[in-house]
């Protein structure tokens, strides 16, 4: 199967069609700037890579250092997910103006742009003596770090092929995985030399280090009216909104499971996992660290898995959601065995949890492949927004059910079960409306 070959495979054709002479199957119009030789294409993932698995040390370590900031600053379970939910609100805020600016001005210019920004807020973070600072820091940190996955998958969208863009995704979120790793026992052994403030101190340092990776390793960006070699700006001007993004039926199909169950999964693996192992399953702070190294290693061993194998999926015509409505179900399943367990369930189920997740992951690239490719800055960031609101919401929200359950009488066992209850109800509904869309989709094709 030739590699234009699996854009079919995952759902919808990514944009304007030519015929090739003497086939009658349409394949992708080309676009400037194509798919790079493998050894520069190495040099850009690592790059692209550094800079993600930085970004993913930042959005994780709020769950490693959960219990330290609640002592020193006095936090209650709604202060510490509003804490942490500030990288996702900051993130989120940059996500419209993001997907335009990538489509406009490339990976390298926006993520140099932003980065400098998550520096600053690194800074910021370790310099704060009071909650609305750390809280401040936080969203500016999140806004600075919100082209880390974006920028690089608007690149591969041009500069790779469909397969090998699948690969890549999933390698990514692999190299996030292994941020989050890290940013559990490593963090946990560094804590008494460094203190948490030192710990952001090198953390802006390191990305400052990505920033000068990414500028010696990424390519420049051509718009189409300026590819190299052409005759003529093109007939029709690209749409430079978002009104494509959101009409587009598989956009919108995908919308609920990005958001609620997308979103979730990240809100339990950057947060909630860590305090349910400290207050229902009577974990140590040492204890949930190492839980939350396995979960992490877990992740990264799924996301890898994920990479090896999504181009032969694609090659066998399976598309991502049929998988995601085959193997999302089994999430909820693991859901609802943590809150029958309550103390019982630790950190492996939890790691089953966001595992038995990822299937909601391969929505990100189909996404994109779904799109033209002049529009897949907008696409992913589009989506993207909803995840991380997704993130933000539950988040917040498990923190304010729990003290909301308190304020009821609840023991905190109940509380966290109650809860976590709730959210998995909530993704039911949301895989229920995916599914639901779907199967209209199978029947109109």
């Amino acid at each position: 199967m030739k590699p234009e070959d699996v854009m079919p495979a995952f759902g919808r054709r990514p944009g304007p069609e030519r015929q090739t002479p003497g086939t009658s199957a349409p394949v992708p119009t080309p676009v400037p700037g194509g798919p790079l030789a493998p050894g520069a294409a190495v040099v850009l993932f690592l790059a692209f890579a550094l800079a993600y698995f930085l970004s993913a040390l930042v959005r994780a370590i709020t769950a490693t250092l959960s219990p330290t900031l609640s002592v020193e600053l006095s936090l209650n379970a709604s202060d510490l997910g509003l804490l942490a939910g500030g990288y996702f609100f900051g993130f989120a805020l940059t996500q419209l103006p993001l997907g335009s600016w990538l489509d406009r001005h490339g990976p390298r210019k926006v993520i140099l742009a932003f980065l400098s920004v998550a520096v600053l807020g690194c800074v910021a973070f370790a310099m704060a003596s009071s909650f609305a600072g750390l809280l401040a820091a936080r969203v500016l940190t999140g806004m600075g770090v919100s082209a880390c996955l974006m920028a690089p998958l608007t690149g591969y969208r041009r500069w790779l092929k469909p397969a090998t863009q699948l690969r890549a995704n999933s390698w990514m979120l692999m190299t996030g995985s292994l941020g989050m790793v890290a940013a559990t026992l490593p963090v946990q052994w560094l804590m008494p030399l460094t203190g948490w403030r030192g710990l952001f101190w090198a953390l802006a340092a390191l990305i400052a280090l990505s920033m000068v990776a990414i500028a010696a390793a990424v390519p420049a960006w051509r718009t189409p009216d300026r590819a190299p070699g052409s005759e003529a700006a093109p007939t029709t001007a690209p749409s430079k909104g978002y009104g494509l993004i959101w009409r587009h039926p598989y956009f919108r199909q995908m919308l609920p499971i990005g958001f609620v169950n997308y979103g979730g999964m990240v809100a339990v693996q950057t947060l909630w996992a860590g305090p349910w192992m400290v207050n229902v399953a009577g974990y140590s702070a040492q204890q949930a660290a190492a839980g939350l190294f396995g979960i992490n290693l877990s992740m990264l061993t799924a996301f890898w898995l994920w990479g090896l194998i999504n181009p032969r999926l694609a090659r066998r015509g399976l598309a991502p959601e049929r998988l995601i409505a085959w193997g999302l179900p089994l999430s909820f399943v693991v859901l609802a065995s943590i809150v029958w367990l309550g103390e019982s369930a630790g950190w492996l189920l939890w790691a089953l949890f966001c595992v038995s997740s990822t299937f909601v992951a391969l929505s990100q690239p189909a996404v994109a492949l779904a799109l033209p490719a002049e529009a897949a800055g907008r696409a992913l960031s589009a989506y993207n927004l909803a995840i991380f609101a997704g993130v933000f919401v539950v988040q917040w929200g498990i923190g304010l059910l729990i003290d909301a359950l308190a304020l009821l009488g609840w023991g905190a066992l109940a509380q966290y079960r109650g809860a976590v209850a709730i959210f998995g109800l909530c993704g039911v509904l949301a895989y229920l409306s995916f599914l639901r869309a779907y199967r209209q989709r199978g029947r109109t094709q």
